[in-house]
């Protein structure tokens, strides 16, 4: 859809250089996607801790416990294949690292 905005200069150009924006538009459709993005995640999160699961998931979690995806970052052209882990309950993969947040929430 055709559309004309008066938009704030500065703001504009702060926003093209916090992406590798080649134009305008790419700029406002980006963060039109970001703000509906945005509004989908509140949605999902006004749920937590109000619904209730009385499945068995068993089969899910032990599949996913004793079975990890691993990518080679060295031939990318190559399919990712499973590599079984240890059978032990106590032994679990290890967890992401945080990065960090510099300040933005």
């Amino acid at each position: 859809m055709r559309t004309n905005i008066d938009i704030d200069d500065p703001t504009l150009e702060a926003a093209m250089r916090a992406g590798p924006f080649k134009t305008k538009k790419e700029a406002v459709e980006a963060g039109l996607k970001l703000l509906a993005r945005q509004a989908a995640y509140r949605e999902i999160l006004k749920w937590e801790g109000k619904l209730h699961w009385d499945g068995d998931d068993t089969t899910e979690t032990q599949d996913a416990a004793t079975t990890a995806t691993v990518w080679s970052a060295q031939e990318p052209s190559k399919k990712p294949y499973a590599k079984p882990l240890s059978k032990s309950p106590s032994s679990r993969p290890p967890m992401p690292a945080k990065k960090a947040s510099h300040g933005r929430r």
